[in-house]
């Protein structure tokens, strides 16, 4: 006879088979991971030597490596970057912080520190670039094919070392720009899309415009742009115009106060490095426009001014009170009615020839050559 006792006792090693695989499997997947982290290592090194030997070196002041179990974390201290060109550039960064998930390799996450020195080799700093959160993301084969980069920055503040006063030259409550491989871009024609979008942006050193604060939304393609090594900005353009390479501005919005604008169109360099192309704009509050660019100035140009001139002679003063109430009527002539967010708008040209700038058929100014 079989004793109860003996055979109501329970059957202990299907648990410590399981005990048994996630110690295995903890063991396996720790092992994975020091591997992988010395596979980061060595690819650190071999990417840093190849964009050494581009024309762009990359060094730390301390590296280290963390984030298990489920991450690949690569911490630089004290990050400096040098592109040589002409002039050759420094730049310096406090921390940058690089994330890869074990089960995403093909995505690149990084967080980095302000603020960003940027110095000419042995020189000043020229511009320091803060902020309060930076990060960048990239996604793709890391470095031979990337489909797609991101940067965004909140609190972005510029500042050029040579003014006197520290008044930033430029900033923005949040900054972001995007850029990608386009649908049907291919090696003898390629394309890269890009998204910028600026939030409250201010430019004090370019009145009167971005005097008041600005938010952007741009979407673009880059035709003809295929040439990354690091060389100075002139030729860079240069190469770039000889490719035949221009800009699709497929939808741009600006809004500043009343003021409201959407356009596309496309942009090109001449060979003399000179600004050339259309662009098809929507405003709402043009009149507004026309005073921030100084009206008086753009009619005493040309036939306009003219008659209004004859009128001052004919009248002393009568002519200064047409300018005064000109505003609407050389909005109407400058383009047709249209509307923009269910508000009265004026739709109208801006072409760029050679460098001049044409709002409407009126001349408002001359973009200086690029290279």
């Amino acid at each position: 006879m079989s004793n109860p006792s003996i055979a109501s006792r329970p059957r202990r090693w299907p648990l410590f088979l399981v005990l048994g695989l996630v110690v295995a499997f903890a063991l396996a997947w720790t092992g994975f991971w020091f591997y992988a982290a010395a596979q980061a290592k060595t690819e650190i090194a071999s990417w840093r030597e190849r964009e050494r030997q581009a024309g762009r070196r990359q060094d730390c002041g301390s590296v280290s490596v963390g984030g298990y179990p489920f991450r690949i974390e690569v911490r630089c201290a004290t990050a400096n970057f040098e592109v040589q060109g002409t002039p050759t550039l420094r730049l310096e960064l406090p921390s940058v912080l690089a994330v890869v998930q074990v089960y995403d390799p093909r995505l690149l996450i990084s967080e980095f520190t302000g603020p960003l020195n940027v110095s000419q080799q042995g020189g000043r700093n020229e511009y320091v670039l803060d902020w309060n959160v930076g990060r960048a993301s990239v996604r793709g084969r890391l470095p031979s094919r990337v489909e797609r980069v991101s940067l965004a920055l909140d609190a972005l503040s510029i500042r050029d070392s040579g003014n006197v006063d520290g008044d930033p030259t430029f900033k923005a409550k949040h900054f972001e720009l995007h850029g990608r491989q386009a649908l049907g871009s291919r090696g003898a024609d390629p394309a890269i899309e890009t998204v910028l979008e600026l939030k409250s942006a201010t430019a004090e050193k370019v009145p009167p415009f971005a005097a008041r604060p600005i938010n952007a939304d741009v979407t673009s393609v880059v035709h003809g742009f295929d040439d990354f090594s690091a060389m100075p900005l002139a030729e860079r353009l240069k190469k770039w115009q000889a490719r035949n390479g221009e800009v699709e501005i497929t939808r741009a919005r600006v809004e500043q106060d009343n003021v409201i604008a959407e356009g596309a169109g496309t942009l090109r360099l001449t060979r003399e490095g000179r600004l050339d192309g259309n662009l098809n704009v929507t405003v709402v509050g043009i009149e507004d426009v026309l005073r921030m660019f100084n009206l008086e100035r753009l009619l005493s140009q040309g036939e306009v001014g003219a008659a209004l001139n004859a009128l001052d002679r004919l009248l002393p003063g009568l002519g200064g009170i047409a300018r005064q109430g000109a505003a609407p009527g050389l909005a109407a002539a400058l383009g047709k009615r249209a509307e923009l967010d269910g508000k009265p708008a004026t739709a109208l040209p801006i072409r760029f020839v050679d460098g001049t700038v044409f709002l409407g058929p009126f001349q408002v100014g001359v973009v200086p050559p690029l290279f």
